[in-house]
């Protein structure tokens, strides 16, 4: 669904601003003065993990402090205001998982910032696919054998997610659609507490990020049966995709990006897309992203904009039609 999308947009011509431009005059003033990387997520998570590659490459590039400002609350929007805020020289950025930048806007329409208005993309770092695992206890050791339990028990079969809204619940709400069934979304402040309680045995089932939920399934801890993603995982080789097990149409990955306060000189911009290009494409940036289940994807500018548009335009629909509410 949404893969192809994004492949289309990641194989097209960079962009064109960043092409014309030399980022000569970006360099001398991104030199000029001190980093400050928004995390608007806590340390630990692939988010703080990318602030932090993000902002020692810019140290050892200009020779200037570079700081994480792990700013959180409000499911990320204390940081992305912050941010938001912030002035528009290139010395703050934001990383930010996709959930902030195409799903909160629909599913927040009263939030203190605009995207398009506020924002202006810089380039997409990385992404990494969704797994869906469940307690060693539950009987499916297969998608089509949940399918068939969660079949016998309508909306009995719970799944934990970080929230209500995020896309690891939208996720969620597009498998059950695509597989005709109905699953019970148990939302939680966070990913950390309803792992714990998946791997307690309370919730029988979670989806995740490849990264938070590969130890556990390498540990035995947990199950996974699919991949969300439209290929297979090298990590995970051996578990198939949702379209391989017989539920296409959920073709999606999470991704991370980096946005600057509008207005942000476009030599600025042209510069950083050129350095965190390089930054991210070091093969010691590579191995590390890869340890943890993340791959680089580099889109630039004006095609991630493209990218924030089409995924935004897409889940729109789902979660107007599932009748999914910020709470």
């Amino acid at each position: 669904m949404l893969i192809p999308t994004l492949l289309a947009l990641a194989s097209a011509a960079a962009l064109p601003l960043a092409q014309a431009q030399s980022p000569a005059d970006g360099r001398q003033a991104l030199a000029a003065a001190p980093f400050t990387i928004i995390a608007p997520f806590p340390p630990g998570g692939p988010v703080d993990t990318l602030a932090r590659m993000l902002s020692n490459g810019l140290a050892a590039q200009y020779k200037q402090v570079s700081i994480v400002d792990n700013r959180t609350g409000a499911n990320g929007n204390i940081g992305i205001e912050a941010a938001k805020r912030a002035k528009a020289d290139g010395h703050t950025l934001l990383v930010v998982p996709q959930g902030n930048l195409t799903i909160n806007p629909t599913l927040m329409p009263k939030l203190h910032y605009s995207v398009e208005g506020d924002f202006v993309p810089v380039t997409s770092l990385a992404r990494t696919a969704n797994v869906i695992a469940v307690h060693p206890s539950v009987p499916a050791k297969t998608i089509a054998e949940l399918v068939a339990l969660a079949k016998q028990k309508p909306g009995g079969i719970g799944y934990a997610s970080p929230g209500v809204g995020s896309s690891l619940h939208l996720a969620g709400e597009l498998f059950g659609q695509q597989a005709g069934v109905n699953f019970l979304h148990v939302a939680y402040k966070g990913t950390a507490p309803g792992l714990n309680d998946v791997l307690g045995g309370t919730v029988p089932m979670i989806i995740g990020n490849l990264p938070t939920l590969l130890p556990h399934i390498q540990s035995g801890k947990l199950r996974a049966l699919a991949v969300t993603d439209a290929q297979r995982s090298a990590e995970l080789s051996d578990v198939s995709t949702l379209a391989e097990a017989g539920v296409p149409g959920v073709a999606l990955s999470s991704w991370y990006g980096v946005m600057a306060p509008k207005g942000t000189p476009a030599a600025v911009l042209a510069q950083l897309q050129q350095d965190l290009g390089q930054i991210f494409n070091e093969p010691t940036s590579k191995a590390q992203l890869q340890k943890q289940g993340l791959s680089v994807w580099i889109v630039e500018g004006a095609k991630f904009g493209d990218v924030i548009r089409s995924e935004t335009a897409e889940w729109a629909p789902i979660i107007k039609r599932r009748g999914i509410e910020a709470q």
